[in-house]
């Protein structure tokens, strides 16, 4: 059963708005934005109709077409020196079929961006992430419970206060392979974001 509670909702709306924002502000058609991104064109429409409930990896695929960060289309830009995300205000950017969450606590505005994420995984919880651009790197260190993370090839299982980073320009996922729920902490450093976009790729 599918459904999305009020917030959700909003957040695919305001998502929405941002992307259709900064698509039309680059005067790309939908089939540019869809060839830029990698994801479909019905998928675009709905991510800007606010219908779609979209994956981490749609939405990173279209914030790094963009060079505007994840952060940026999700939350307010920071305009201040100082932004405070108050307990319960981040959004869930992913959730799992046993009740797990990903939630974005924090980000940095391009070009150098750094993400604060904590996550909670129930038991059987599962997320897999594509490669990301070259040069991310991502820290995790686990709060509660086991959580298995692998890294191409490598699988590394992680206990209470486990620390492990890696580069994430590889295919990676996080796990709730136990019978306890899980949560754990996650820092995603990705740099030059927005440089070498197709906006900036004129050469005249």
């Amino acid at each position: 059963m599918h459904c999305m509670d009020n917030s959700a909702s909003d957040l695919s709306a305001a998502i929405g708005v941002k992307v259709r924002a900064e698509r039309q502000a680059r005067e790309w058609t939908l089939d540019q934005f869809a060839e830029a991104t990698g994801v479909s064109r019905r998928m675009i429409i709905n991510v800007e109709q606010g219908s779609a409930n979209p994956s981490v990896t749609t939405l990173l695929r279209i914030s790094d077409a963009l060079g505007i960060g994840l952060q940026a289309l999700v939350a307010v830009p920071q305009a201040k020196r100082v932004r405070v995300v108050r307990g319960g205000e981040a959004p869930a950017l992913w959730t799992g079929p046993g009740g797990g969450r990903g939630m974005l606590l924090a980000g940095t505005a391009p070009p150098d961006v750094l993400e604060l994420w904590d996550w909670t995984l129930a038991p059987g919880d599962r997320h897999d992430s594509e490669a990301h651009v070259g040069g991310t790197k991502e820290i995790l260190q686990v709060r509660k419970g086991t959580v298995t993370v692998q890294v191409a090839e490598q699988t590394e299982v992680l206990q209470v206060g486990d620390a492990i980073s890696f580069a994430s320009d590889v295919t990676h996922s996080y796990a709730n392979e136990g019978t306890e729920p899980a949560r754990f902490s996650l820092t995603v450093f990705e740099p030059g974001v927005g440089a070498g976009g197709k906006s900036e790729a004129s050469h005249d």
